[in-house]
């Protein structure tokens, strides 16, 4: 027997102990090299550009996330022994739902369009590796895992929930952890609470006790304001805004104006078709390397793209959410303008960055309050879950600084016009 600690920001001790099957199983799955690529990965992308204590790694979020997953399963199989048996597809799931993220999270899905879950599938399912300590501890786990992050099919529905609902283990980790990261104070979740109030509807899916109902409010709260001050903030989306701009300039330069590696050149030029092998060789260190190589590429494009990100100079953003979508073309438009009166290529300094979060979705595995009698959808009961279904916009004006002042009176003067 050997156990194991990792001492967690968070969690404080995460404890593994090799005599229980499934926790070896954890143990094993750690130390694969798949897993241990996601130390290369930051939680947060390019978020440690506007929050300079944002360089947490998918590693130490997975982590937690299985964490949570072991409390909220040994929670509930005191009201259900049968889930019990279900724990290496649960610690599996929750362990491995972020080994397809690409290089700086998220932000790989913009840039290199490519999608984080059917990677992770895709690995569980055929990387030799991975699959072969899986289906160790039970013949068809590898399958029964990937099909549960990919479509969400598991023969328990709570288990299911841990893994992807509007309260599942992934948020909240990351919630907290952000949170923690970055220094703001939104995500200080009550999820002792929240845990204890999860129980099992007459269905068999997860619900909430009523004890629960304001921590899980207070949840779905801080998720709204994490959105506004982190992941949608200004200076985030113009890191974000600049990455994808040298992905696709340095993708149409083509391979014989742009140096890449063997790996890079899998994700830029042949991302449909790449490999698991290429998949996995490129992270945060290989993309980082490429981007510092292209600040001394013969594209001047490319290259002050390149510039911009490594020395953090970066372009101003405004919020014009309030726009109409005509309004907010007219703006990108006189931006555009200004840029070239200053000489300043507008391709690469000007463009709009639009996102829409809802922090609730009712229809898309949404919550319900169960108090042994009655069984209710949670925005029934709750007004303020209610007010979350309402879906944020924002729109990001991006531009060069020296257009700022003139830039300001042309919207001004847009705002005039369209009143």
């Amino acid at each position: 027997m050997s156990t194991r600690t990792y001492y967690d920001p968070l969690h404080q001790a995460i404890s593994l102990n090799s005599s229980l099957p499934e926790e070896k199983m954890v143990m094993e799955l750690i130390d694969s090299s798949p897993f241990q690529r996601l130390r290369r990965i930051k939680q947060l992308g390019p978020a440690y550009l506007t929050f300079h204590g944002a360089e947490s790694s998918r590693f130490t979020h997975s982590l937690g996330v299985f964490h949570i997953a072991r409390r909220a399963i040994n929670h509930l199989s005191v009201l259900d022994s049968r889930l019990k048996d279900h724990k290496f597809i649960l610690y599996g799931a929750a362990l491995l739902h972020d080994i397809g993220h690409g290089p700086l999270s998220h932000t790989s899905e913009e840039i290199f369009k490519i999608n984080h879950e059917k990677w992770t599938a895709k690995l569980i399912s055929s990387y030799q590796e991975i699959a072969i300590i899986l289906n160790r501890y039970g013949k068809y786990n590898a399958k029964a895992i990937s099909d549960l992050i990919q479509s969400r099919e598991a023969p328990q529905k709570s288990i299911v929930s841990l893994i992807s609902s509007q309260l599942d283990c992934d948020r909240l980790d990351y919630l907290m952890r952000d949170s923690y990261t970055t220094g703001a104070k939104y995500g200080q979740l009550d999820i002792d609470r929240i845990i204890s109030a999860m129980i099992l509807a007459p269905d068999g899916n997860l619900a909430i006790h009523p004890k629960g109902l304001m921590a899980v409010e207070h949840y779905l709260v801080i998720r709204n304001l994490m959105y506004r001050s982190v992941y949608n903030h200004r200076l985030n989306e113009v890191c974000n805004w600049l990455l994808e701009q040298i992905i696709k300039t340095a993708r149409k330069l083509g391979p014989k104006e742009v140096w890449a590696d063997q790996t890079m050149s899998a994700w830029l030029w042949n991302h449909e078709k790449m490999s698991l092998e290429d998949f996995l060789s490129n992270d945060d260190v290989v993309t980082g390397y490429h981007i510092n190589k292209w600040q001394y590429s013969n594209s001047d494009n490319l290259s002050k793209l390149c510039k911009r990100f490594i020395n953090r100079n970066l372009l101003k953003a405004l919020n014009i959410s309030v726009f109409s979508l005509e309004m907010r073309l007219e703006a990108l438009g006189k931006a555009r303008v200004l840029s070239e009166k200053y000489l300043i290529e507008p391709d690469i300094s000007c463009g709009l960055r639009e996102q829409i979060v809802k922090s609730y979705h009712p229809y898309k595995y949404g919550l319900r309050l169960w108090d042994g009698e009655n069984l209710q959808a949670l925005e029934e009961v709750s007004p303020l879950v209610e007010r979350l279904i309402e879906p944020n916009q924002s729109s990001w004006l991006i531009y060069p600084k020296e257009i700022e002042h003139e830039l300001r009176i042309e919207i001004e003067n847009l705002k005039e016009k369209h009143k």
